[in-house]
């Protein structure tokens, strides 16, 4: 070090904080530069197929890939965004949606699979503006923090009523296991579906 510059010792604290930070100012930078992500074209001579869906009440044909699945189908073809991805591997739910009245996983369902089947995402609950008692119960409740999972907890709560599994709060844990509160508001969740489930 030249002998006019006086020695300024850097601390590991020092050195890791300002590291980070021009590390994130540079990401930052470039994710408001960067192009919109594009979904990756289907190979070419990928086999794919016509599939005839009611979704929400109202008959939907589209050709997708024969790999696609049922998430993909209702996010990336159809738009119907409130159907979240979460784990794309089926132990989160968020992706969870009603197929002839069972609840399923979109990311582990095949759309080329359900030809003809009845398909009802979070979008197609509510009448309108008009809630459902569930989706009341879930604001009277606070039963949601990020909102992330809200989609899936409120679909599979809607299948837990209608089945009938909201016996106790224990039932009720046990049949809504299958979806994952990374926020933990698991006793909001259960007290929302009981409040439902006692309105049906």
């Amino acid at each position: 070090m030249p002998s006019h510059l006086p020695e300024m010792p850097v601390s590991r604290r020092t050195l890791i904080a300002s590291t980070a930070a021009a590390g994130g100012a540079s990401a930052v930078g470039g994710l408001l530069t960067a192009e919109p992500a594009q979904a990756a074209p289907a190979p070419a001579g990928a086999p794919s197929r016509q599939v005839t869906l009611r979704i929400n009440g109202r008959q939907r044909s589209v050709t997708v890939d024969n790999r696609t699945s049922l998430l993909d189908l209702l996010r990336e073809n159809l738009r119907l965004t409130g159907t979240k991805k979460g784990c794309d591997q089926g132990a989160c739910g968020a992706c969870t949606v009603l197929v002839d009245g069972r609840r399923v996983n979109g990311c582990l369902t095949l759309a080329v699979r359900l030809e003809g089947a009845e398909v009802t995402t979070v979008e197609g609950l509510a009448d309108g503006d008009d809630l459902t008692a569930l989706q009341q119960a879930f604001i009277d409740n606070d039963a949601f923090q990020c909102g992330f999972c809200t989609p899936g907890q409120i679909v599979s709560g809607t299948g837990c009523i209608r089945e009938g599994h909201t016996g106790s709060a224990e039932e009720i844990r046990e049949w809504m296991s299958g979806n994952i509160c990374r926020c933990g508001c698991y006793v909001k969740i259960v007290k929302a579906v009981q409040q439902a489930a006692g309105e049906r």
